[in-house]
């Protein structure tokens, strides 16, 4: 699933079903140096965050690597000057970038990563990977489950990092955030929308955040509105309803955000998949904007 043919195979640059991973992993693009995809378990729990390293050592996809979302997903919470960047904010690109590198990342190299959440936490590593100018990103369609029911092999096994002659290295991004400066600036004039769910988003409940309701002028789209049974809709099903949100604007006047910037790259993934491309993340999300007394909120 979006992936670009060559002579030199093929790249997956958004999904990736079971069986084109199967097919990737019995012959590895020449385009890679022959290299096997880098996959990456990404599973996690926001009530417990160490569900997810548990469930990995309890089997995993054969050669797969764990991510932490806190760890190495995520930056500090507190700027230079104290002030609250929101609960998953980004860590700095070169980070990620050398944590990558330790697991054997090299340049061209496909990635696959999975989560047990519909995708949510793996659309974060697809945005970061693009972030960092990485194209040859995918995240597998259905998950663990999806990798279960077609009779995938689970192990144990803690894999083994490949070493690579050409060092891994970010590039010019392919996907760029917004700061909560750059957002207020721009209310009224970008299509806001807003991955979570519609009752946190009304601002009847809020479990996680400072305060409860919305920024004003969002639009709600629930990350999970973007799949048909644990599996992301057609490209066409998905412009269609993705057309009715954005309405007279166009994708690239377009800025995603959610509770801390992790189901909002689940909507820009579903976008990517439906070929509107250019829409934009405020990575802060509500959990930032929330916390500051300075910013507007809304209800309702």
């Amino acid at each position: 699933m979006n992936g670009n043919g060559s002579g030199h195979g093929t790249r997956h640059d958004g999904l990736i079903s079971v069986e084109e991973l199967q097919a990737l992993l019995a012959s590895p693009s020449p385009a890679a140096g022959s290299a096997p995809p880098l996959i990456l378990d990404v599973r996690f729990d926001l009530a417990d965050v160490e569900a997810g390293e548990r469930a990995y050592a309890a089997g995993h996809l054969p050669g797969a690597f764990y991510l932490h979302l806190d760890r190495d997903l995520s930056g500090a919470k507190q700027d230079a000057f104290g002030a609250f960047r929101g609960r998953h904010p980004l860590p700095e690109r070169e980070a990620f970038a050398a944590r990558l590198r330790e697991l054997g990342m090299s340049p061209g190299r496909q990635v696959v990563a999975y989560d047990a959440a519909d995708g949510m936490y793996g659309a974060r590593v697809w945005w970061m990977l693009r972030w960092l100018g990485h194209e040859a990103v995918a995240v597998l369609d259905g998950g663990l489950a999806a990798w279960q029911q077609a009779g995938g092999a689970i192990s144990t096994d803690l894999p083994v990092a490949a070493t690579s002659t050409s060092e891994f290295q970010t590039a010019a991004p392919l996907e760029e955030p917004l700061s909560a400066a750059d957002l207020l600036a721009r209310l009224g004039r970008v299509r806001l929308i807003d991955a979570r769910a519609g009752e946190r988003f009304r601002g009847e409940v809020e479990p996680l955040d400072t305060q409860a309701g919305h920024i004003p002028g969002a639009t709600n789209r629930c990350f999970k509105d973007n799949l048909s049974d644990g599996r992301f809709k057609s490209p066409a099903a998905l412009r269609e309803e993705f057309a009715a949100v954005l309405g007279a604007l166009p994708a690239d006047e377009t800025v995603h955000q959610c509770g801390s910037g992790v189901t909002a790259c689940h909507n820009l993934l579903a976008m990517h998949h439906a070929g509107l491309a250019g829409s934009r993340l405020y990575a802060g999300s509500w959990s930032e904007w929330s916390a500051n007394p300075r910013l507007p909120l809304a209800k309702g």
